[in-house]
């Protein structure tokens, strides 16, 4: 398999997640595949192949500097390695924001901005749910029970 190919099946499989996390956060089955983390552990084993494919890592790469950064992601296959990473984890964010709002009784009106963003821009999709958490919850504990 080519690095191309694992990053257009990684990228496709998560839109269907993501869009059960934005209309049917309730269904039994979305609880099931992504609230029980089984499409990131999916992603990890596919994070995990692609990291693999990039060794030996480019020589000069490493997590040092930026410098070693940029020169580890001349590699195609730590590219995709890393973009599964952002994958994995915002698909993760974005299941715990919606666990965490009905937890909370936030309405998925006020999450669905917060899942979009957390979908295209990870970080900045949390602060605003976390945001949100703190107008409507009045807290930003990170105690799981509400």
């Amino acid at each position: 398999m080519e690095a191309a190919v694992l990053f257009d099946i990684c990228n496709k499989f998560v839109l269907i997640p993501w869009l059960m996390l934005l209309v049917l956060p309730r269904w039994e089955w979305t609880e099931k595949i992504i609230f029980h983390a089984w499409i990131p552990m999916l992603l990890g084993v596919a994070y995990v192949y692609a990291f693999y494919q990039g060794f030996p890592t480019p020589e000069g790469g490493g997590f040092g500097s930026l410098a070693e950064v940029e020169t580890l992601f001349s590699s195609s296959w730590l590219v995709v390695a890393g973009w599964i990473h952002y994958l994995a984890f915002d698909l993760f964010i974005g299941a715990w924001e919606v666990r965490d709002s009905q937890r909370r009784n936030i309405h998925h009106l006020l999450v669905v901005p917060c899942l979009a963003l957390t979908f295209m821009a990870g970080p900045a999709g949390l602060l605003l749910y976390l945001l949100i958490r703190l107008a409507t919850a009045k807290t930003l504990t990170t105690v799981e029970t509400a």
